[in-house]
């Protein structure tokens, strides 16, 4: 029998350092693009791809990730009495969303380190792995591009993007060659990987970004590397060596990513967003029209 991806795990117990002060009191996962926050861009992006199982890996001070995708039974109630239907429905389509399951890393000891500790909910099967702070803004979403391919292959899958230039030194760098398949070019195998290597040793301008697909190999393999810098898990060292026990493919998938973990990342995803929407983008395009630049 062929694999299945049912299960989306999101890594979300980091500390969001770059948005101080904001995220003093507040997760970083939590911070609204117009008027959704961040992360449940990415739970919507799982569920249009098949996932009907969400594992968020929260940390301290995480409370409210939690809360959103809770039952607001107070907020409910005020609602319905106040005849606020069209808001009653767009509060109860977050809580009726999907199931979700939270798990606690206790210690924000790298990207590695938190994918390991969904390791008992996600079992032998498997997984999506996604970063929230990656925004793709897809016709059709990143993930289900990745699912396809996972479908045909039953391999792990990395998302990638061309990245020019000496930028791409802050990125994961891939190392591929071609493979024959029914994606085209869009699909190459993987050799090796490096994180954030020097320009000038970086072995192509395919950087990882943050959608992946994994197999459960992925766990034994996170558990036996060493940790890196600061005493972190890194999910590609893990990854390395899955890559020498699995095929492993790298997908250059169709859409526009927002790095909305930087704060002009963030900015610019926020007026894109705002743009698109029926309500808002004729009103606020005018209101920019106007800026004096």
């Amino acid at each position: 029998m062929s694999m299945k991806v049912r299960k989306a795990v999101f890594p979300a117990a980091g500390l969001g350092t770059r948005f101080l002060p904001a995220t003093k009191a507040q997760p970083k996962e939590m911070l609204p693009l117009v008027d959704k926050p961040i992360i449940q861009y990415g739970v919507e992006e799982a569920m249009a791809s098949g996932c009907d199982q969400i594992i968020i890996v929260t940390g301290r001070g995480k409370q409210s990730i939690e809360d959103h995708f809770d039952v607001s039974y107070e907020l409910e109630k005020m609602l319905e009495e106040r005849k606020k239907t069209d808001l009653l429905k767009i509060v109860r389509s977050i809580s009726d969303m999907i199931h979700v399951a939270y798990v606690r890393q206790k210690e924000a000891l790298g990207l590695g380190h938190a994918v390991l500790m969904a390791r008992e909910l996600v079992g032998n099967e498997p997984f999506a792995v996604l970063l929230a702070d990656d925004v793709i803004d897809a016709r059709v979403p990143c993930l289900k591009q990745m699912v396809d391919v996972f479908n045909e292959m039953q391999c792990s899958v990395i998302a990638t993007q061309v990245i020019e230039g000496k930028a791409i030194s802050a990125y994961g760098v891939l190392d591929v060659k071609p493979v024959s398949s029914r994606f085209g070019e869009r699909l190459v195998e993987i050799k090796n990987m490096v994180e954030k290597p020097r320009f000038e040793e970086a072995a192509s301008n395919l950087a990882v970004v943050g959608r992946y697909i994994l197999t459960p190999a992925v766990f034994d393999c996170l558990s036996n590397i060493q940790t890196g810098a600061g005493g972190e898990l890194q999910l590609t060292d893990g990854m390395r060596l899955l890559l020498k026990k699995e095929k492993m493919y790298a997908y250059l998938y169709e859409g526009k990513r927002h790095d909305a973990g930087d704060k002009l990342g963030f900015l610019k995803a926020t007026v894109e967003f705002a743009l698109k929407r029926e309500d808002l983008g004729k009103p606020f395009r005018e209101y920019l029209k106007g800026l004096k630049l």
